[in-house]
């Protein structure tokens, strides 16, 4: 699967209608977005089961402030709903595939009552 663009409209949905969800927030005038762009592509091809959806902080203001975004690109991962991941900066391939080896491993459980107890 390619990656998918989001909007204010779907967001919401997408991210909790599905197992895992990345999100690149980027930006056309962004080098360093521009230059993870292919590696986040390349991934989504590879690791099928995971949506991996692009918020164009341009188009989508709106969505950008409400994510708190403050740097691009920053790429943030959710697991059954819940924000596992959020940090600035392009990634290179292999900590890309870290971070989804990471996050396929999660417990859930685990991460709720982490949550529930804060």
């Amino acid at each position: 699967m390619s990656t998918v663009d989001l909007t204010a409209a779907d967001f919401e949905n997408t991210v909790t209608g599905n197992d895992i969800v990345l999100v690149d927030f980027w930006a056309s005038w962004c080098g360093p977005c521009r230059t993870f762009a292919p590696v986040y592509e390349k991934a989504s091809r590879t690791h099928s089961d995971i949506v991996f959806g692009k918020v164009d902080t341009e188009a989508e203001q709106s969505l950008a402030a409400a994510a708190d975004i403050t740097s691009i690109p920053t790429l943030m991962a959710f697991r059954e709903g819940v924000l596992v991941f959020s940090q600035p900066g392009a990634l290179p391939p292999q900590a890309l595939d870290q971070l989804i080896t990471a996050v396929r491993g999660l417990d859930m459980d685990e991460v709720r009552a982490s949550l529930a107890a804060q």
